[in-house]
């Protein structure tokens, strides 16, 4: 469910009038109704949703949940091609309500003993992030399907491990990145397709989490019971996937040059060489990349400034859009004939019992479907394992750039040969 291939409603009733252009009709939708009723006769243009969704297969995956803090806040037990068969966290409260929310009695207390089991066909990993290309790699092993949460790896030899393993088994690897199903990112998406930002020249993407020190969101991601959880310390462009999704989802350009810049904190005993399990002195990147069609992008990781959240803004030849940010600024796209400040909804590509609000901007229903139906119909995910070394690599040499001074650094391509 790639919505640069799916996500929303078809409505046949913005069909163009024959012997009519595309933009001469938004023109004339502009002169008669007014800009804003011309942006809603935009979005109603064939090719800006995709299609309703419709039940086409009664398969069902089988399918085994891992991790019961990110892992709730999924939607396997609602699609009507799946069925949650297990669950498994190393801690019995969580184990115990990822019971609860998909309505499942079979519980391993690991991983390890969930992938034995044979009924499960796929497994949704949503671990901390140094274990994820350990246990995607034992799912793959052990001949599941697998999504994971992000990143895809934290060093470039996971990386190498995952696209060799993947390719011995050619099991089904999607990563479950969130901005990929943006309202904003599917709209650039869409509009890349079809031309309308004509040459993609420039992105800018970030992702501003802070948790400053002091902070009860510092205490709640870094410690648990007390003990150092794997997010202490954890350096920010090993994270990047929020902010290069924006680039990289809508294009599918490759970034294969780095100069990043990181910030130290001064007086901060979460950060420093010695400090925490990475040797990690930064608590915010900011990075300037360069794509394999010469492209320079722009890319932010920071967790201690005054801003929050996941946004971008994409400029082309012929047509802008902004996301909106926590600083007031609107969502915006600036394009000749589509003036607007609001996004199209593309639930009606969804089964109507994932047409729900969710975190990160919506995106999970997208990310359940999109895992699921990628099974049923046999074919590569959206953020299959190459799309996701390639959102994820690039963070990995950022942060080596850090080290030395912003130098530019290339970037490792992992995908097939």
């Amino acid at each position: 469910m790639d919505t640069g291939h799916c996500g929303g409603t078809s409505l046949q009733a913005g069909a163009v009038p024959a012997g009519l252009s595309r933009r001469g009709f938004i023109r004339a939708a502009a002169g008669s109704l007014g800009l804003a009723a011309a942006a809603d006769a935009a979005a109603a243009l064939p090719g800006i949703l995709p299609p309703v969704w419709r039940q086409t297969s009664d398969r069902r995956i089988r399918i085994g949940v891992v991790g019961g803090r990110f892992g709730l806040s999924f939607h396997w037990h609602e699609h009507p091609n799946c069925t949650v068969t297990a669950v498994s966290d190393l801690i019995p409260q969580r184990r115990a309500a990822l019971q609860q929310r998909y309505a499942c009695e079979r519980a391993y207390e690991s991983l390890e003993k969930l992938v034995l089991d044979p009924e499960i066909e796929a497994v949704a990993v949503f671990t901390g992030a140094p274990d994820h290309a350990r246990h995607v790699l034992l799912c793959l092993d052990h001949g599941k399907h697998v999504i994971s949460a992000v990143p895809a790896c934290l060093t470039l030899d996971e990386a190498a491990a995952l696209k060799a393993r993947k390719e011995e088994t050619g099991l089904t690897y999607m990563m479950a990145e969130t901005s990929y199903y943006r309202r904003e990112c599917m709209t650039a998406r869409r509009l890349y397709r079809d031309g309308v930002f004509g040459e993609m020249v420039y992105c800018e993407a970030e992702y501003y989490h802070p948790w400053p020190p002091g902070s009860g969101e510092r205490h709640n991601l870094a410690f648990h019971n007390g003990e150092r959880t794997w997010r202490y310390g954890l350096p920010p462009m090993l994270y990047p996937t929020h902010s290069t999704a924006f680039l990289i989802g809508v294009t599918k350009e490759r970034l294969v040059r780095v100069s990043c810049v990181g910030h130290r904190p001064v007086g901060d005993e979460m950060y420093g060489e010695a400090a925490n399990a990475y040797g990690n002195p930064f608590d915010s990147g900011m990075a300037m990349f360069l794509t394999d069609a010469g492209h320079p992008f722009r890319c932010n990781v920071c967790w201690n400034i005054h801003a929050h959240g996941e946004r971008a803004q994409w400029f082309g030849t012929k047509a802008a859009l902004y996301s909106a940010g926590s600083g007031g600024q609107p969502t915006a796209v600036l394009a000749e004939g589509l003036p607007r400040q609001s996004l199209p909804d593309f639930g009606a590509a969804l089964p109507p019992a994932l047409r729900v609000d969710s975190g990160h901007g919506g995106s999970h229903p997208y990310l359940t479907h999109e895992f699921v139906m990628s099974l049923v119909e046999g074919r590569a995910p959206a953020v299959d394992l190459y799309e996701a070394l390639a959102y994820t690599v690039p963070g990995i040499v950022a942060h080596q750039s850090s080290f030395r001074d912003g130098e530019q650094l290339p970037i490792a391509d992992f995908d097939p040969a």
